[in-house]
């Protein structure tokens, strides 16, 4: 598991945008000394963008011929880069928070907050110990408390950096402040039941469908989709009932829609015979279409 490697820098605003730009134009980007100057970042926030295109599954690492390490855009990146690489789009920020908080790497915090930490209100030093606590259990190693209050307090900046109007040091907002999940009152720390609206259905039929290729399944239990880390329930804090409303309105679209089956013992979804990215590229086309 990693932690604190965003250098404390939350994801701003146009960073996505910046980092696939300069990467489709050298692959070696990241490790060139000039790269800073370049993109107009520091070298701290460099590493960070470094660490989120990554995070957010946009790009990943690899080795390139001479066995050097190398970032390339993936598939899901050239989706994001053609359609909304500016992150305009509330449905493009709600996959990007999927992206990041589905599994334990790289953003550990992420995981434990959306998927293993149950409360729905807690203050901010409440929440670092619990964190503190689960993190000794996991691990075999001892990891710095330093860094995970940097993970902390990185994670509550990324969806709430964009809310206030009157603290100076949110000039710079975050892309996924608009999924309205997380919010902070009086140092205290609120998960928030998302709503469809602000995430949109074309985000919620991805993670299904993306958990259907993980797991190699075409049906799903409603149950699974309210308790089963990475998925609606944990990643969007949402309840029984939001998850049944938008179940329902994904049945009623005229292409690539789910059969719910609702009965007394189990209810039940049926996914449509399409990859995650397929779908993502058709309804993106779909709705910069629908804009012109």
């Amino acid at each position: 598991m990693a932690y604190g490697q965003h250098q404390s820098f939350y994801l701003r605003d146009r960073w996505l945008s910046k980092g696939l730009n300069h990467l489709l134009e050298d692959e070696r980007f990241f490790y060139n000394k000039e790269s800073f100057e370049k993109i107009g970042l520091g070298k701290n926030m460099l590493q960070s963008l470094r660490f989120w295109v990554v995070a957010t599954r946009v790009v990943e690492e690899k080795f390139n011929k001479e066995q050097k390490k190398a970032h390339h855009l993936t598939p899901l990146g050239e989706i994001i880069y053609k359609f909304d690489r500016f992150v305009q789009f509330g449905e493009t920020a709600a996959i990007l928070h999927y992206e990041i908080a589905k599994e334990k790497e790289p953003a550990t915090a992420w995981y434990w907050f959306f998927n293993v930490f149950p409360q729905y209100s807690i203050s901010k030093d409440e929440l670092l110990q619990s964190f503190i606590q689960w993190v000794s259990k996991e691990e075999d190693r001892e990891v710095s408390i330093k860094s995970l209050k940097r993970d902390i307090e990185c994670l509550i900046k990324l969806y709430t950096a964009g809310h206030s109007t009157f603290d100076p040091e949110e000039v710079v907002q975050s892309p996924l402040y608009k999924i309205g999940i997380i919010e902070e009152r009086n140092n205290v720390i609120y998960k928030k039941v998302a709503k469809v609206e602000n995430i949109g259905l074309m985000p919620l039929m991805y993670t299904l469908l993306d958990y259907k290729d993980r797991k190699g399944i075409d049906t799903v239990a409603v149950d699974e989709i309210v308790n089963e880390k990475g998925l609606w329930g944990k990643i969007f804090n949402m309840d029984r009932a939001s998850i049944v409303n938008a179940l329902e309105l994904l049945t009623n679209q005229s292409i690539y829609h789910l059969s719910f089956t609702r009965t007394n013992n189990l209810d039940t979804v049926k996914l449509p015979a399409v990859s995650p990215l397929e779908y993502l590229e058709f309804e993106y086309k779909r709705k910069v279409e629908s804009l012109i």
